[in-house]
């Protein structure tokens, strides 16, 4: 599969072949196990309380035509401490002895990698996942090494708007007030994951691309199914490096 290589002023450069793990098959149902695990690796062991829900109760025994079994708050017929009681403890709480971690096949993980990325080559999977692309680029759009040199976010900007691809930075700006709980946990706003930069080096690049909204950047060594399928959903607008490029197609199963 041959893609054009961009200059940073947006016009073509030269053309390559990509490699072959671009030409991987959809596998959605291992990207999404995948994803998983990445989310749930991240969750911190938590318990409860070691008296949460126990109450100062007793049982008022038999001869009362209610339950025995039940413990009661004081000379009230309120059931407290069990599980079924209002205010009871938890039935069967999470513990931090709990083994937390959930792994995955090596070689299933692999393929779930594979196929993330080549759906970053489908523009059809790109434009569903919401992206906003201008123009007829050729995906995933690979720029010169010379990106890697931007480290002023003015620079970075105009890369962006003459490859066309500013609009999905816009997109990805607009803050949404998130529902439920979280509101009160320090995640009150949510927003869109916009542009990936696979980059070889990205001391400079962080710089420059690091603050835009929903922007990630990272080598090709920290590829993985989470970062090119947020969300468990495939197709995400990647921007590499021929020199990005060069060190994929390297790579040894």
């Amino acid at each position: 599969m041959k893609v054009n290589v961009y200059t940073l002023k947006g016009g073509i450069k030269s053309q390559i072949d990509l490699p072959r793990y671009f030409e991987y098959p959809y596998r959605p149902d291992l990207i999404k196990m995948a994803v998983r695990i990445f989310q749930l690796n991240r969750v911190q062991p938590h318990g409860i309380k070691e008296r949460a829900g126990m109450k100062v109760a007793e049982s008022w025994g038999p001869g009362h035509g209610i339950s025995k079994m039940v413990p009661r708050v004081g000379s009230s017929s309120r059931g407290a401490n069990i599980p079924n009681t209002r205010g009871g403890r938890a039935g069967h709480p999470p513990t931090t002895q709990k083994v937390w971690k959930r792994s995955m096949n090596k070689k299933m993980r692999r393929l779930a990698k594979y196929s993330a990325l080549s759906m970053t080559a489908r523009r059809d999977m790109v434009l569903a996942r919401g992206h906003r692309v201008e123009g007829e680029l050729t995906l995933p759009v690979v720029v010169e090494d010379s990106l890697e040199e931007v480290s002023r976010v003015k620079d970075a900007i105009d890369v962006l708007k003459n490859l066309g691809l500013y609009g999905d930075i816009e997109r990805a700006s607009v803050k949404r007030v998130r529902g439920g709980r979280g509101k009160m946990r320090g995640r009150r706003y949510k927003r869109k994951k916009s542009v990936l930069l696979v980059v070889k080096n990205k001391e400079n690049v962080v710089k420059g691309f690091g603050n835009l909204p929903g922007v990630d950047i990272v080598t090709p060594r920290e590829l993985n199914a989470e970062v090119l399928a947020p969300g468990t959903h495939a197709g995400r607008l990647a921007i590499f490096t021929e020199g990005a490029i060069e060190e994929i197609r390297g790579w040894n199963e």
